[in-house]
């Protein structure tokens, strides 16, 4: 099997890399060749007996996405994406590369299959930012799509090309609607979730922290961990099974940040909590407050889908994967 991993260099696609790099196998075949592709040039994975390719690209640039489909993957997976905060304050980027890019590798691909036949798995990661308040107090798949933001906008879309591009079968799509992905490692990005992250890894180090809204804030998470099991499993589930509704909202935990700041205090202590600083910003408490906060995910539940199910798992996964079991720093 040829896997291709389209932004190959963020957090999800570098965990994805390193997870298929030691499995060797994608459900029932052997990951032969994997190629890593962002703007700028993927680590390859350590432990990978097969080939691996890292390419520099922009989906956005002319004749990238076409360049990219050439190499016939079987599966695809498109992780690429600027994050809310940065498609929000920059309207032409977030709809050249979170639009633009999407339809020209989809293109690209249906393109490739009229030259010879050609078909690829797709996995694209949408947002659960497609859906916009007045919310239900749970959102099942079948709420209606209103985004409040330009990036849930660009998500949208591109769920919406997915679905009819794998109806003219063009090739065979999947969407997983991922929830708030948390904790993150590494350095903050300019996502306006960022914070959920943010108030729980630099503490774990003993890192300052600032928290832009209010303890009552609701929201929807999965750890990184959870977020490369959506993944590998969308890549080998039964697509027939999806019908025509190609995209689905995946299961998560639904937790305040006081939620959040108590699960910190059960594993790391009030020394950790006593390092997040309480700074409201506005901007970014408008955004979050048109987010959806819980979900029925018995659809994705029943095709296989797995996540935590408390807080206290979320953050105990980041200490185990990042902190090597030890907190403080």
């Amino acid at each position: 099997m040829h896997v291709m991993i389209i932004g190959a260099a963020g957090m999800v696609g570098r965990k994805l890399a390193e997870r298929l790099a030691a499995d060797g196998r994608l459900g029932t075949r052997d990951v032969e060749r994997l190629t890593l592709v962002d703007v700028v040039a993927p680590a390859a994975p350590a432990g990978h007996g097969g080939a691996v390719e890292a390419v520099t690209a922009d989906l956005s640039a002319p004749g990238e996405a076409e360049r990219l489909a050439a190499k016939r993957a079987d599966v695809v997976f498109h992780l690429a994406a600027i994050v809310s905060g940065e498609a929000e304050a920059d309207f032409d980027k977030g709809y050249r590369i979170n639009l633009d890019g999407t339809r020209f590798l989809f293109e690209a691909i249906r393109q490739e299959g009229l030259r010879e036949p050609y078909a690829p798995r797709v996995v694209f990661t949408s947002s659960i930012a497609v859906f916009g308040a007045p919310f239900p107090e749970r959102i099942g798949d079948d709420f209606f799509q209103t985004p409040l933001t330009s990036y849930g906008t660009q998500k949208a879309i591109g769920e919406l090309l997915l679905g009819d591009y794998s109806r003219r079968g063009f090739f065979d799509g999947i969407g997983i609607r991922l929830p708030t992905i948390c904790v993150r490692p590494g350095r903050p990005n300019l996502a306006a979730s960022g914070f959920f992250s943010n108030i729980l890894r630099e503490p774990l180090s003993g890192v300052e922290a600032v928290l832009p809204v209010s303890t009552d804030v609701r929201h929807w998470f999965a750890s990184p961990r959870a977020a490369v099991g959506f993944l590998l499993h969308a890549a080998t589930v039964d697509t027939a099974t999806l019908g025509a509704r190609r995209t689905v909202s995946l299961p998560g935990l639904s937790a305040t940040v006081a939620e959040e700041i108590e699960a910190l205090r059960r594993v790391a202590g009030d020394r950790a909590v006593a390092l997040i600083r309480h700074e409201p910003d506005e901007t970014i408490a408008r955004i979050v407050a048109g987010w959806p906060r819980d979900f029925d995910a018995s659809r994705a539940a029943a095709l296989g889908f797995r996540a935590e199910t408390s807080m206290d798992e979320i953050v105990r996964a980041h200490v185990e994967d990042e902190l090597g079991g030890r907190v403080g720093g």
